[in-house]
């Protein structure tokens, strides 16, 4: 998971600072230097993890702080501040021409995920109730235009392509048939290179000048650090980008890039792809980032991500069923269904206060398997089964096991599990009743 040696860093040198109670201008310095090194270690350009420090320290040893009643709560609230304005402040929209279409550039470097986030862009230009179109430029790289046809079809976004013909004239062309198809986002997936070289930037240059984008894209995989931050101002130099989109934020990166891209270039990170899934993009918002590098959670995006993955009729035919106290093993399959198709468990858990940085591989490895196994066991139920547990005796819980590639005892611990969470329902429920209003809770009131 990103920033997760960074957070647990941070978190060791803050641990310390709150430890002391009253500062000393010592223990400050002693903890940034700390910090410094977590930095660097994430592959934070040097320059920019030096002036960081420099700010904070600044701020951090004022008589105000080190005289305060919570001194180590004042300096990590720098920090976040620090990091926040590092990252750009607030989150930076996507240029929209006042006349459509609006022409979206994407420029980067081969094997940085150009391809697939020109698709996870129209997705999620669609879902926003625009009509995107997809644009193959990039005809040099082996099957890249049959890549785009495959997201495009995927997502039912359509896409316009010539073959291997000239990139500025299908751009160009491209623009003409928006405008008569009522297209009103057109992204143009160019064509990148293994490095940086003169033929690929004046063909990206050319297409700049005869079709005008209103926003010029760059993508950047975080997994490469530094190297993503020389190609994000390389870019910068010769096309004049308007922002970035980081991908891979969900892999096992330092997450460097994410912290020095807009310092070493000025350009704003706007989106973050943090999944294989073409759903897997979100807005950027640098306040809720450097929350999440700090062990803060993200509750914001927690809840945007429910928002969208989680199917309100549904939800309220939930809460119906839980004041009911109707809830069966159908219900809480489709919740655990409806909480995977928001995210791996440790990038959804990593969001709560408290657990950012926290969640290791191995933790959210066991419990992704622990929720197949359920998923496996309530599947291997017949209807009867689901709808009454109450009927299933040893010898059907022989034949669930079997059905499920488990154990008797993993079927008797969620029977258990269930009987438990039913008591905890009828007890919302009898409360709701009572003439107060009951607290709507996330997921039709899963107590997960």
């Amino acid at each position: 998971m990103a920033f997760e040696s960074l957070s647990d860093k941070l978190s060791e040198a803050f641990k310390r600072l709150r430890s002391k109670g009253k500062l000393k201008e010592s223990d400050v310095k002693e903890a940034m230097r700390e910090v410094r090194l977590a930095l660097l270690e994430a592959d934070v350009n040097y320059k920019v993890a030096k002036d960081f420090i420099a700010a904070v320290t600044e701020k951090a040893i004022g008589d105000e702080v080190l005289e305060s009643l919570t001194p180590a709560q004042q300096v990590i609230k720098i920090v976040n501040d620090e990091m926040t304005a590092l990252m750009g402040s607030v989150n930076a929209r996507i240029n929209m021409s006042s006349k459509i279409p609006t022409i979206i550039m994407m420029c980067g470097l081969q094997g940085a995920g150009k391809t697939t986030h020109s698709g996870k862009l129209a997705l999620y230009f669609k879902n926003q109730g625009k009509r995107p179109l997809l644009v193959a430029c990039d005809v040099y790289r082996p099957a890249a235009i049959k890549q785009l046809q495959v997201v495009g079809e995927k997502i039912g976004v359509p896409v316009f392509e010539m073959g291997a013909g000239n990139p500025v004239e299908i751009a160009q062309k491209a623009v003409s048939h928006a405008k008569d198809h009522g297209n009103d986002i057109v992204i143009l997936d160019t064509a990148g290179r293994l490095h940086i070289d003169e033929e690929l930037m004046n063909e990206l240059k050319t297409i700049k000048a005869e079709v005008k984008p209103h926003e010029i894209l760059l993508v950047i995989d975080a997994m490469t650090g530094q190297d993503a931050v020389n190609a994000a101002q390389a870019f910068d130099e010769a096309l004049g980008i308007d922002g970035t989109i980081l991908t891979k934020l969900d892999g096992d990166t330092r997450g460097g890039a994410a912290l020095s891209v807009r310092a070493v270039t000025g350009k704003p990170i706007k989106f973050a792809g943090t999944g294989e899934k073409l759903e897997d993009l979100e807005v950027f918002y640098p306040d809720r980032m450097a929350s999440r590098i700090l062990g803060m959670g993200d509750v914001l995006t927690l809840i945007e991500k429910a928002q969208t993955t989680v199917d309100e009729k549904k939800a309220l035919e939930m809460a119906k069923k839980l004041k009911q106290n109707s809830f069966d093993m159908n219900d809480l399959l489709d919740q655990m269904q409806q909480i995977k198709s928001m995210g791996p468990l440790s990038q959804v858990l990593g969001m709560l206060p408290g657990l950012s940085g926290k969640i290791g591989d191995a933790e959210a490895a066991q419990g992704e398997a622990e929720l197949k196994k359920v998923e496996a066991i309530i599947s291997s139920m017949t209807k009867l089964e689901r709808e009454k547990p109450t009927v299933i005796n040893p010898s059907r819980k022989r034949r669930i096991a079997a059905g499920s590639g488990t154990r008797v005892e993993d079927v008797n611990r969620l029977l258990r599990q269930f009987e438990q969470m039913q008591k905890v329902m009828k007890q919302l429920g009898g409360k709701s009743g009572s003439g107060k209003k009951r607290r709507r809770m996330p997921f039709g009131g899963m107590p997960f």
